[in-house]
Order: C-alpha cells, then structure tokens, then sequence
C-alpha cells in the first residue's frame, strides 16, 4: 500500500481489520514472516481451517448457540458465519486494488451473513449460492 486515501485503500483497511477481529492476531504479530502474512495466513485456512485460526472468543459464541439450539445446527451456523468473513477479509485484502471486493459486495455478504447468523435465513438463500466466493474471488 502507500501513497493517497482511496475507497480500495479503505476496502484493504477494512479487511486487514477483518481478520484481525477474527483469529486475533495483528498483521505485526511475530508469526508472519518469511513471507507468511496475515492475508495468506487466512487464505491458506479457507474454507477447512477456519475454525482452527478463529479468535478463540468467537468460538464461544458456537457454543452459546448450542446451549439455545440443535447443537449441529449452531455449530454450522457458525462455522459458515467465520468462513463467510474470512472470505470478505481476504477479498478485500487482495494485494491489487481491481482484485478488492467492491463495498456494495461487502455490504450485500455482510448482510446475508449477519440474517444467518440472527437465525432468519441460510447463506443459500440470503446470498442465492452458500458455496459461491465473492465476485473477486477469482483464481489467481
């Protein structure tokens, strides 16, 4: 990054922060180094890992849903949820400005993901495809 404020300079800040909230570790931590960072890091996670790096606080929340509802069904919930943010965090946090996540994108998963996550929905029907990326999720 560098040089002048930009809209896909803020989109990259948001998703850093993103990620940063979810597993907890700041882009500084001592763990990313020899060319490991905390955008690859997330990358390398999605979508079988996730829970692995996730903020261990976030995870109480899974079980927290367990105790109010079917267990597997909380459970799911929010695995799907962290993935889903994982994703718009590494979208967004794509080292090339054109590659980012647009904010009408971010704000429309964001949205799917939180009616999931409030129990009004699935990401199938909030987003039309659980299993589809963001548009910029394109293999590169």
């Amino acid at each position: 990054m560098g040089g002048s404020a930009s809209a896909k300079g803020d989109i990259y800040s948001y998703g850093i922060l993103l990620l940063e909230i979810i597993i907890g570790k700041r882009p500084t931590d001592e763990m990313f180094k020899d060319g490991l960072n905390l955008h690859s890091f997330c990358k390398m996670a999605l979508p079988h890992r996730v829970m692995e790096i996730a903020e261990s606080h976030l995870l109480i929340l899974e079980g927290e849903l367990n105790d109010k509802t079917n267990k597997s069904r909380g459970k799911a919930e929010v695995r799907e949820c962290l993935i889903s943010l994982v994703r718009i965090g590494v979208a967004c946090s794509r080292e090339t400005p054109d590659e980012r996540m647009g904010i009408s994108e971010i704000v429309k998963e964001l949205n799917a993901i939180k009616l999931v996550f409030l129990g009004m929905g699935t990401l199938g029907e909030a987003s039309k495809d659980a299993t589809r990326q963001p548009k910029s999720f394109s293999a590169k």
